[in-house]
């Protein structure tokens, strides 16, 4: 007769520390225990005292030895033990060769987030791998099941980023599908709308903060919780201005590729364009009266007074979040960026000096048919116009008057007609019998390099500005002209330079007249008085008593701009953009900066397998510098219409290897809820598998 081989057996004995309670190691009832046993039953374990032994197969033995072991270093940390825990650490410790060395205590022990005695980890070795993805990454996807720990982990790390000062914001978001993101039909107000479908997240939040903070820190917009069709809308009017290195552009006609005017002068390519539809608009105005136009939801870097005395950083506000808010006692809230450097156009050549330009914009007579003139009490001027415009002679005609005549050639004996070369410039530029109150800057002056628009500016402050000095307080600049072209163009320089311009006009009607030659003039064309602040480092005069003045005075201060008022403006057709600026921000119309991108937040979009492949491309795009995204779904649960395809089942094929994104996959043995919900999972998984779906 034959007889079995027997199988070789192994014995281990080790014995659990005094300060350890058996009760913590084997559980309440033994029920830690009865779950090692089960898991093994071909090993015979053994508990004398605080000593254990395990008898059978070697591998099995060792497997129990070293999950004890396991066990014993997770109870060190102070954490309990529980039934699920054993369990996972016996499949952690049966699949070491996937685990990538990671050990049950390391996963187990990995604190997240702490709140209110209750403390959030992961329970399984993928949920350890996604949450140090996300510190890794700045884009994860974390796709599996329901009861995975998906979004609960993504936003405990979002909590703890913001609790450690990593963002300065949280955005929570998900698609609202069920109601096809129409929520008109459903009763009740736009909050309570919308409540069902972020119920979840809030859920979290209450979680892990303080509930009473929660109110506080979504009214100041430190946390933003709101659909994904609410999320995309941050957008201008397509007609509305766009700085271009090459001058304004509509934002409707810009593609991908072209270039914009970022914060610092410089151009800035455009990355995305995501038309909006019909928006509801607001006109934005700042104190200086420049203004634009943007949707409730468009995007504001903003500081208050208590945030600069603090030193703090500037903030991110939606428009509609700054309606009605917009006052601190007598002082307006929040002051606005401007220009760090002044605006880099294309530079070109140009027919007359810039400088020479400003100084007859401001005090010459350019009529048809009359030699040029200029009138000054300034010998330095006159100088510097014979200086910059080549051929030509200015001539005293007494007093302060002056003829600019052009200086006489050979071809002149020859009885050869030749045109003045002033008035041939005037007439190329097309101001050429302009008026006082007619005057204008041409576009190549206003669009042209920063050397070029500082050099006019200068001309025409020298002749038709000066400095305005004031007790206790910075000099600060004032110009007048007669003309409203003349006063816009001046005042787009300033901006472009990185000042800030006010303006006020003065009536001409009521004004007393002035005296010329003993007789009165009177004042036909309203004064419009222009009231300028340049930065630091911008020279306003080259006339030497101006400049000697201003520099004496202390300069002109720094340059502020704060919003004044926010108003309805209707509904318009609207668009965003995206730009590669690194603080995201560009030049839209009056030189007003702002953006559509969301820097320092933690940004989460949960059941992404509802979102389109569009809308997916449009929140990713969305990532601004110092940012992270988490994007959250279940590819099996997808309730998008028919024949709409999963922009997160797409985007698995368009990014996956992708430097910087990481997807991260969990299946039914991760699932933390119900031991029923896995085997719910794994049964689904096998019908589908059969059915060949």
């Amino acid at each position: 007769m034959t007889q079995t081989p027997t199988q070789p057996q192994a014995t281990a004995r080790f014995t659990v520390p005094a300060k350890h309670p058996m009760v913590t190691v084997l559980g309440s009832g033994d029920s830690l225990l009865r779950v090692i046993e089960k898991a093994f039953p071909g090993t015979d374990i053994h508990v004398r005292g605080n000593e254990v032994s395990a008898t059978g197969a070697p591998g099995d033995v060792a497997l129990v030895q070293r999950l004890f072991d396991e066990m014993m270093l997770v109870l060190r940390t102070g954490q309990p033990m529980t039934e699920d825990a054993v369990e996972r650490s016996i499949a952690m410790l049966r699949d070491e060769g996937e685990s990538g060395g990671e050990t049950p205590a390391e996963v187990l022990t990995q604190n997240i987030l702490s709140n209110r005695g209750r403390t959030i980890r992961p329970k399984t070795l993928n949920q350890k791998r996604y949450v140090d993805a996300i510190d890794k990454h700045t884009v994860v996807f974390g796709i599996g099941p329901a009861g995975t720990g998906k979004t609960y982990l993504a936003m405990a790390k979002a909590v703890q980023a913001l609790q450690s000062k990593q963002v300065n914001r949280i955005i929570l978001t998900r698609p609202a599908v069920e109601a096809g993101e129409r929520l008109g039909f459903l009763p009740g107000t736009l909050y309570e709308k919308i409540d069902p479908y972020l119920r979840p997240l809030y859920d979290a939040l209450h979680d892990m903060l303080d509930p009473d903070s929660i109110p506080r820190l979504m009214a100041a917009g430190t946390i933003e919780v709101a659909p994904l069709a609410y999320m995309r809308g941050r957008a201008h009017p397509t007609f509305t201005n766009v700085l271009t290195p090459d001058g304004w552009r509509p934002i409707g006609s810009l593609q991908v590729g072209d270039l914009v005017v970022g914060s610092n002068g410089e151009p800035t390519p455009v990355l995305g364009v995501y038309p909006q539809g019909e928006k509801d608009i607001y006109r934005v105005s700042a104190q200086d009266g420049s203004w634009t136009l943007c949707c409730g939801e468009h995007l504001w870097t903003v500081r208050t007074r208590d945030d600069k005395r603090r030193d703090k950083p500037w903030r991110v506000l939606e428009t509609q979040e700054m309606i009605g808010n917009l006052r601190a006692a007598h002082y307006r809230r929040y002051e606005l960026p401007i220009l760090t450097a002044p605006v880099q156009f294309t530079e070109h050549e140009v027919p007359i000096d810039p400088y020479a330009l400003g100084l007859l914009l401001g005090d010459g007579c350019i009529a048809q048919g009359n030699t040029p003139s200029f009138t000054t009490a300034d010998p330095e001027l006159i100088s510097a116009v014979e200086a910059a415009v080549p051929d030509i002679k200015v001539r005293s005609r007494g007093g302060y008057n002056y003829l600019v005549n052009r200086v006489p050639t050979l071809s002149d004996a020859d009885g050869t007609v030749l045109t003045h070369p002033l008035k041939q410039a005037l007439r190329k530029l097309d101001l050429l019998g302009s008026k006082a109150y007619s005057k204008f800057v041409p576009d190549d002056y206003l669009y042209n390099s920063a050397e070029v628009r500082l050099a006019v500016l200068q001309g025409l402050l020298d002749t038709d500005g000066g400095p305005v000095t004031q007790s206790d307080r910075t000099c600060r600049i004032q110009y007048t002209t007669t003309s409203i072209l003349l006063r816009d163009d001046v005042i787009a320089l300033v901006q472009s330079l990185g000042g800030v311009a006010y303006t006020r006009r003065r009536a001409a009607e009521g004004r007393n007249p002035g005296r010329v030659k003993g007789r009165d003039v009177q004042h036909r064309h309203d004064a419009h008085i222009v009231d300028i602040r340049l930065p630091e480092g911008v020279e306003p005069f080259r006339l030497a008593r101006k400049a000697e003045t201003y520099r004496a005075a202390g300069g002109g201060g720094r340059p502020m701009r704060f919003i004044d008022s926010i108003e309805p403006a209707g509904r318009e057709e609207a668009v965003c953009i995206q730009v590669a600026a690194e603080d995201s921000l560009y030049v839209t119309q009056d030189y007003l900066l702002t953006h559509n991108t969301l820097n320092d937040a933690f940004i989460i979009l949960d059941e992404a397998q509802n979102t389109s492949a569009e809308q997916m491309k449009m929140f990713l795009t969305r990532l601004g510098f110092d940012s992270k995204i988490v994007v959250t779904g279940d590819i099996t649960q997808i309730d998008l219409p028919g024949g709409t395809k999963s922009g997160l089942r797409q985007v698995q094929d368009i990014l996956e290897g992708v430097e910087d994104v990481h997807f991260a996959r969990l299946t039914s043995t991760d699932v933390v809820r119900h031991k029923l919900v896995g085997r719910i999972v794994d049964a689904y998984e096998q019908f589908d598998s059969r059915a060949g779906l």
